[in-house]
Formats: structure tokens, C-alpha cells, sequence
């Protein structure tokens, strides 16, 4: 996306690249790079996509029947002005969410269902990086079946 700046001489354009990169398996990366030409920006967004690989962590909405398909537990993140939450939702649910490219990152991250709510300037790509804080963010704290089993002696 062209990113303008005004300058004395005139307006100078750079292009902005988001790529994100993911296994559908637990897995997922983003790379954001600012250029002045296209290529040059997709390729450094590509590199950076590949470097931020973090795991995501997937739990279970109600009983632990199956694989873990949803979000552990309620969890927000924040980029900008957007805040994007995210609710654990039923098998069988899918992807509620009403922009596309939230839904994508969500698909790549290997989510199949999950409740969002986002608010803020949504239009703009800057939902993206929100996203992807959400999912650092869901490894931020330890829940009781992360819990080592203690040993009395």
C-alpha cells in the first residue's frame, strides 16, 4: 500500500508491505517493511515474515474432545488504534469475522473456530499487527493444564 509523506519539494511515496506466513499447524509470522520501490519492500517483508515465526497456542471451547481448534481463552491485543479481541467459540463454528484478511491470519495460525470483535480504524491494514500481538500475548501466562504436577514427599 503507497505511504505518502509531504516534503517542501513535493509529496514523496514509499510502498508498505504486510506478509504473513504461517503453517496452519500452530504457527504463524508477520513481516511489515516500508520501501521505495514495491519489490524491494515485499522482499524485506518476506525475510522479516520468516524471522517473527512465533507458536500459537490453541485450546478447547467446553470439553477437551478432539484437537484443539479455538483460542485457550479470552485475549486481547493492540496495534495503533485498533484492539482486536478474541473469544474461545464451539466445533464446528468457523471463522466469525467480517474483515477478510483477520480471517486468513486466523486460518493460517490453524484457528477453525474463534468468536473477534475489533474496534478502532479497521479499514486499514493495522489490524494485522494486532493480530499478531494477540497471538504473542496468548504464551504471556500460565493456565492450571500448563501447571508441572507437584510431588509430595
Amino acid at each position: 500500500m503507497p505511504v505518502q509523506k509531504q516534503t517542501r519539494a513535493g509529496q514523496r511515496t514509499r510502498f508498505k508491505a504486510f506478509v504473513a506466513i504461517g503453517d496452519y499447524d500452530g504457527h504463524i509470522g508477520l513481516g511489515v517493511k516500508c520501501s521505495k520501490e514495491v519489490a524491494t519492500a515485499i522482499r524485506g517483508a518476506i525475510i522479516l515474515a520468516k524471522l517473527s515465526v512465533i507458536p500459537v497456542r490453541r485450546g478447547y471451547w467446553g470439553n477437551k474432545i478432539g484437537m484443539p481448534h479455538t483460542v485457550p481463552c479470552k485475549v486481547t491485543g493492540k496495534c495503533g488504534s485498533v484492539l482486536v479481541r478474541l473469544v474461545p467459540a464451539p466445533t464446528r463454528y468457523w471463522l466469525s469475522s467480517q474483515l477478510q484478511s483477520p480471517k486468513k491470519l486466523l486460518n493460517m495460525a490453524g484457528f477453525e473456530d474463534c468468536y473477534t470483535c475489533a474496534t478502532g480504524q479497521t479499514a486499514t491494514l493495522a489490524t494485522s499487527p494486532s493480530y499478531f500481538c494477540r497471538y504473542c500475548r496468548a504464551y504471556a501466562y500460565l493456565t492450571p493444564d500448563m501447571w508441572s504436577p507437584t510431588v509430595f514427599t
